[in-house]
């Protein structure tokens, strides 16, 4: 990191030795009382809900200089969420009482983790209209595009590298869709030469433009394949 809010961030937590994890492990599950609050140095990490009948949902993906459970640190809400390697992850752990006095010192730290919360809230209401309106194949592309501005990497004339291992399967938990769903709007939106897939598994969106174009063009198209 380096930004001066990141670099503080960082020696923050950095007193403390890493925990690492490996890709498909758990790090916190539902329920569980968290022993601290966790700073990402290296990988991903996804926060998934899971309903009775097994159905996952994500709600948000954590990458490399931020840190969880901050809803629990915060307002001391119960943690319900599982929290999960997307990758190989390297974590730092320190105490809620320490983050908490971190945070109130400091007024540019705290504005950076109130800005994150907000960017990251606005687009999960973004995804929950998306879910509760839109068609399958609309909401795929939702998807993309969400992840792209998030975790994209500029590539050059308007294409767009997603810098994360989004599997068709992240996407439908994302989407509120079933994996055959995703399989099926994602082979239309290759055939159309909006996406293609790269090196290491990365989705790589060949115009963004294109694809938000797209998004808009599709809205009259009726829903086809059942949600998860």
């Amino acid at each position: 990191m380096s930004d001066p809010v990141g670099i503080k961030i960082e020696k923050f937590f950095s007193q403390y030795k890493p925990h690492r994890f490996r890709k498909g492990e758990v790090i916190l599950r539902a329920d569980d009382s968290p022993s601290g609050v966790y700073f990402i140095k290296e990988g991903y990490v996804v926060m998934t809900g899971l309903f009775e009948d097994g159905r996952e949902i994500t709600f948000n993906i954590f990458k490399p200089g931020t840190y969880f459970p901050i809803i629990w640190a915060i307002a001391g809400v119960k943690n319900s969420y599982y929290y999960t390697a997307m990758t190989q992850v390297v974590l730092q752990k320190n105490s809620k009482e320490e983050t908490l006095k971190f945070l109130k010192k400091d007024p540019e730290v705290l504005f950076e983790l109130t800005s994150r919360i907000l960017v990251g809230m606005g687009g999960l209401l973004t995804n929950i209209e998306y879910i509760l309106t839109g068609n399958s194949y609309r909401r795929i592309i939702s998807v993309l595009t969400l992840s792209a501005r998030r975790f994209g990497e500029n590539a050059g004339r308007e294409k767009v590298i997603v810098n994360i291992p989004l599997t068709h399967k992240d996407i439908a938990n994302m989407a509120g869709l079933t994996r055959e769903t995703v399989s099926l709007g994602m082979k239309k939106l290759e055939r159309k030469k909006l996406i293609s897939v790269g090196k290491k598994r990365r989705i790589i969106i060949e115009n963004i433009k294109s694809l938000e174009k797209e998004f808009l063009v599709s809205e009259a198209e009726p829903s086809s394949s059942p949600a998860i």
